[in-house]
């Protein structure tokens, strides 16, 4: 069974999307629409901005969310899922891909969501940390016995925990934890603390958003960040996608659910590849490739 995964923000690189934009008429006008919804022209920062240009908060979200649904629209007949998930933002990315929302609402929500978490970055110091080479137990105790906002935020993989909060507490943390045993635990170059407490204005925010949008009945599940498990029920899908701003993006426990109701084959659509290299780490037994197209 084929499973699709969609990546999420730290994915962008300079000139992403514009071999699309060149090979494909259909792409053309996707982005074309893009830049009238944004009300500015994010193709111009995609294909010839510098990777500090890709880094501001409105062009970032959006321009990851353009590269893998536009790729997904014009795979044509080959694209097929029987699956979807999507890490942090790509969950929204997924919900394109199987028709639950449409291309113009999906990034109107994603322009929304990410203006929302800047907004909500600036009401106070916060940061991320990667934690290499620990157990999950292990973090979540360290955040849990550290004073001050520390949560786990991302389960990326085996050993590979992200952490967020206030600033001095996850700095906090990090040395606990390198005490414990970890490889490494470093500061991540984000604008804050994304799926922590930290991010409460912005879910009320996008929970507005989302509840004034039409989510319509998806043509195949969706495994989401908050609950790891296969979800069709549009009002279902509403609640995770608000949940998913404070709660931990539960990855590994995604992936290892779609392996268990089946998923023998993943293809990641979008920029990089990133989630094919966690994947690797997550479970040796499964393939995986990017999604690629025919040029016209």
């Amino acid at each position: 069974m084929k499973a699709y995964i969609f990546p999420g923000q730290g994915a962008q690189f300079t000139g992403m999307g514009l071999d699309l934009y060149e090979s494909s008429p259909e792409a053309q006008r996707l982005f074309e629409e893009a830049n009238d919804i944004l009300g500015f022209q994010i193709t111009d920062i995609m294909f010839e901005g510098s990777a500090e240009d890709l880094k501001q908060t409105k062009v970032t979200q959006s321009a990851i969310f353009l590269h893998s649904v536009i790729l997904s629209k014009i795979l044509g007949d080959t694209f097929q899922p029987e699956m979807v998930a999507g890490h942090s933002l790509g969950e929204l990315s997924a919900l394109v891909a199987n028709n639950t929302l449409t291309f113009e609402d999906g990034l109107r929500l994603v322009s929304t969501r990410s203006m929302a978490m800047q907004k909500a970055c600036e009401l106070q110091p916060s940061i991320m940390a990667a934690v290499l080479g620990l157990d999950d137990a292990t973090v979540e105790r360290v955040c849990n016995d550290t004073s001050g906002i520390v949560v786990a935020a991302n389960y990326n993989c085996p050993g590979q925990i992200v952490i967020s909060g206030e600033t001095e507490a996850i700095e906090k943390a990090c040395e606990t934890l390198k005490e414990a045993g970890a490889k490494r635990a470093l500061a991540l170059q984000v604008g804050g603390a994304f799926h922590s407490p930290l991010m409460e204005p912005a879910r009320e925010e996008l929970a507005t958003a989302i509840e004034n949008t039409t989510f319509n009945k998806p043509s195949c599940p969706i495994y989401q960040n908050v609950t790891t498990t296969a979800v069709m029920n549009p009002d279902e899908i509403k609640k995770n996608l608000i949940l998913q701003l404070t709660a931990p993006v539960k990855w590994t426990q995604s992936v290892q659910q779609m392996i268990a109701d089946g998923a023998t084959h993943f293809i990641e659509v979008g920029p990089g590849k990133v989630l094919q290299g966690l994947l690797r780490k997550i479970d040796r037994s499964v393939t995986s490739e990017s999604a690629t197209f025919e040029t016209e």
